[in-house]
């Protein structure tokens, strides 16, 4: 386990420092066409109802679930639709999913939540998304598709103009399937690289994002709190 810093950052200095930074009815059949197709045709998969921000905000973390960060743990719903600051597009179109992951772009309903570790200044957070039908499928086939081609692009974001290098690791065995990258950009005013990684797991209809910043030292979002996040959402889509 990477040695962490000690000293608390608010989720303010973090954002300053280093967010830089989103049934149709089938052809009647013959007969007999319709019992051939029965016979190698699999059943239609079950559409499970998206959960909504509400069960969402149930399934996060809560007061003393999180040893390694500080408290209070907060737990945020999106902004409402225009209120925020927009940026110019990224140079790149193909590494767009990267950044639709983290924001819970097209979701039914998402929220975050933010950690303000006790052994890094930096924080990390979590994107908690669910979708309709098949749209978490279709999501995470994108992004995986980004992740193939997507090696670096520029931006702007809340202090200024950048340039995010992205590294694919080996994922956590969680959830459905699971990718992990990192972006690593120039640290602004302090010694070393930005180095941010990515955890984005899908489970059922659900797309779990987790981030963890550092500078210098690489860190990672701690791999039990993934699993544990990650089996609420299995068990939430259960009942």
């Amino acid at each position: 386990m990477h040695a962490r810093t000690t000293q608390l950052a608010t989720s303010a200095v973090a954002a300053v420092i280093g967010l830089f930074l989103m049934s149709g009815c089938a052809p009647a059949q013959e007969p007999k066409a319709a019992a051939g197709a029965s016979s190698s045709t699999p059943p239609a998969k079950s559409l499970v109802t998206p959960l909504t921000m509400a069960q969402l905000k149930t399934l996060a973390f809560k007061s003393g679930e999180v040893p390694q960060a500080h408290e209070p743990i907060e737990v945020r719903e999106p902004m409402p639709e225009g209120s925020g600051r927009t940026f110019p597009p990224i140079s790149d179109p193909s590494c767009q999913p990267l950044i639709d992951a983290r924001s819970g772009e097209g979701s039914f309903a998402h929220v975050f939540q933010t950690f303000n570790w006790k052994e890094n200044i930096m924080g990390g957070g979590s994107t908690l998304a669910s979708y309709e039908g098949d749209q978490a499928e279709q999501r995470f086939a994108e992004l995986k598709r980004a992740l193939a081609t997507c090696r670096s692009y520029e931006g702007e974001g809340w202090v200024g103009k950048f340039k995010a290098t992205v590294k694919t690791e080996a994922p956590p065995q969680v959830g459905d399937e699971a990718v992990a990258f990192r972006e690593v950009m120039p640290a602004v005013e302090m010694p070393g690289d930005r180095n941010e990684q990515f955890i984005v797991v899908r489970t059922g209809n659900t797309i779990a994002t987790f981030s963890e910043l550092s500078v210098g030292t690489p860190l990672s979002f701690p791999a039990e709190l993934v699993s544990r996040q990650v089996e609420r959402l299995r068990n939430a889509q259960r009942t």
